[in-house]
């Protein structure tokens, strides 16, 4: 039988929104959890570098992500890192998050889910997931030194991990649907440093062709319609992210795009959740952002648990 905990808060997500709201949750002496059911810091562990984060010239995703759970813990959050939740239910009167071994009963909750990659819309895509197509370069970039290596995507992910990516490449092309690059322009400035960096515009992956590995990639220019095809051992994919909100879909209010509706105090159409970071709708998404969120969401949270 599961055990049962009423509790004043439970945090869903332990990035960079989720570890801040811990951090504040502590502070106000609330009664809380913090549920991830991956590793702990979220995407910014795959982050090579981070170098417009206050106070940090440059640091790793991974180093960055160790400090924030560091602070959180030491501040007095309790973090159940993967720890999957099976099921919720959020009402305005009752908030039940259900794991695989504990039903917690909280009076508030944090969704701080962030948001997982945009797969590489190509019919191949599961068969080859894994085996020349990918989405983290510092997980599996290594695999492919001195080899043909391609980046889909024209926004910051995609040129930093092109970047990172220079290291082990005997050839890198960058591939993006539109006319130019979204990416800063420091960033873009350092990838081209590079005499092995090949940049295709309005061109789009439209087939990957090979059984257990790639071996050939059919491409197709957006303007033109014109086909053609390059040889490559590796693609990694930067296209978007889609926000995780599929527990939620039966309770909480959100867009097309599945993000979470929420005011200027983070709160959704259940009264005492919130949500903060990436999975909410915002125009701007970045790592300053996504902890500005975790400190509003939990001080709100505090203020609803106080008056409730």
């Amino acid at each position: 039988m599961k055990k049962e905990k009423i509790l004043d808060l439970v945090i869903i997500g332990a990035g960079p929104a989720g570890l801040t709201a811990g951090i504040y949750s502590s502070r106000a002496k609330l009664d809380f959890i913090i549920l991830e059911n991956e590793l702990v810091g979220g995407q910014i562990r795959e982050t090579p570098s981070i170098e417009n984060f206050p106070g940090f010239d440059s640091i790793s995703g991974a180093d960055l992500a160790d400090k924030m759970q560091e602070h959180a813990e030491k501040a007095g959050a309790v973090i159940d890192e993967f720890g999957n939740i099976t099921s919720v239910k959020l009402t305005d009167t009752e908030k039940i998050i259900e794991t695989s071994d504990t039903i917690y009963k909280p009076k508030s909750v944090i969704i701080a889910t962030g948001s997982k990659s945009r797969p590489l819309p190509v019919p191949e895509e599961k068969k080859l997931r894994g085996k020349g197509i990918h989405y983290c370069e510092l997980c599996d970039g290594a695999m492919y030194d001195g080899k043909d290596i391609v980046v889909v995507g024209g926004g910051n992910s995609a040129i930093d991990a092109a970047i990172f990516l220079t290291k082990y490449a005997k050839n890198l092309t960058v591939v993006h649907r539109s006319e130019k690059l979204r990416a800063e322009m420091r960033s873009q400035d350092e990838l081209f440093k590079h005499n092995n960096v090949k940049l295709l515009l309005n061109t789009q992956i439209k087939h990957v062709e090979g059984e257990n590995s790639i071996e050939n990639i059919v491409l197709e220019n957006s303007k033109t319609g014109e086909k053609s095809s390059l040889k490559a051992d590796a693609i990694f994919v930067y296209i978007g992210t889609m926000p995780k909100t599929e527990l939620f879909k039966d309770f909480i209010d959100l867009t097309e795009l599945g993000h979470i509706k929420t005011n200027e105090n983070l709160e959704t159409n259940i009264k005492g959740v919130f949500a903060a970071g990436d999975v909410r709708e915002k125009e701007i998404r970045q790592l300053t952002t996504a902890v500005n969120d975790g400190s509003i969401a939990s001080l709100m949270a505090e203020k609803y648990i106080r008056n409730s």
